[in-house]
């Protein structure tokens, strides 16, 4: 049983258009040099923002999955596959299966704030597909509510965000104050950021924003809250049937 916190600090930082985008990241690039590396298909996590707008200027990508998460104000994305401008407006989501290749550059406008966040869907096998993307409406997402709990499901357990990887489900939650026990798959790895709490345990450790938890082989997901509190969760396959591109990058 384990329940790793990963505070701020202890994160990797990183920075774009001369400083006017800063990032704090829960998983690094290896050149990062943060705490925690790549693991499952959980290949890479960031959590970027803007107070005044920057250009990240056109990159490519290939391979991997890369989704966006708009947490606040909005972001514009620009790709070669369709050569054109798009915005994403909080809680818009796009989607990147770079595949074989595309190029891309993005706007955080002022006051704006993403997830970035890549996954490994074996890419002995993407590699070779031809790269696509989908934009998905905050209106695309259903909320319910499971014991007082308000749950926004983005993909797994009917999510409409349609990916490649396998074994992975995304939500937000937002969790009234109190105690509450969630059952959770102990065959999978849980990862959590936390974007907003005062006052919050899990799983008897204290937690504040911008934590990062990682919890595997546990059957329960204990919350103590004394304010209402969200959470951005991940879960992924603790085993994969492949090799992942750490794993063949051997870092």
């Amino acid at each position: 049983m384990s329940t790793k916190i990963i505070r701020k600090e202890q994160q990797a930082f990183g920075s774009f258009n001369n400083g006017a985008i800063i990032e704090n990241k829960p998983i690094g690039f290896p050149q990062d040099r943060g705490i925690v590396k790549p693991y499952s298909n959980l290949f890479y996590w960031a959590n970027a923002w803007s107070d005044k707008g920057g250009l990240i200027d056109e990159h490519p990508h290939k391979w991997f999955e890369i989704l966006s998460f708009v947490l606040d104000g909005e972001i514009e994305h620009y790709d070669n596959k369709y050569n054109r401008w798009l915005k994403l407006e909080k809680g818009d989501v796009q989607i990147i299966r770079a595949g074989n290749g595309i190029t891309h550059a993005e706007k955080i406008l002022p006051n704006s704030r993403m997830f970035q966040i890549w996954f490994d869907p074996n890419i002995a096998i993407t590699q070779n597909k031809p790269a696509s993307y989908n934009d998905y409406k905050t209106s695309d997402f259903t909320a319910k509510q499971v014991n007082g709990i308000n749950i926004i499901n983005y993909t797994g357990n009917g999510g409409k965000l349609e990916m490649d990887a396998k074994g992975v489900i995304i939500n937000n939650l937002t969790i009234p104050k109190g105690e509450h026990d969630l059952n959770i798959n102990s065959n999978a790895i849980l990862s959590m950021y936390v974007l907003r709490a005062n006052g919050l345990t899990i799983n008897n450790h204290n937690a504040v924003n911008d934590d990062f938890i990682i919890i595997e082989n546990e059957k329960t997901l204990t919350i103590s809250a004394t304010n209402e509190t969200e959470l951005f969760t991940i879960e992924t396959p603790q085993k994969l049937d492949y090799l992942t591109y750490r794993e063949m990058a051997r870092f």
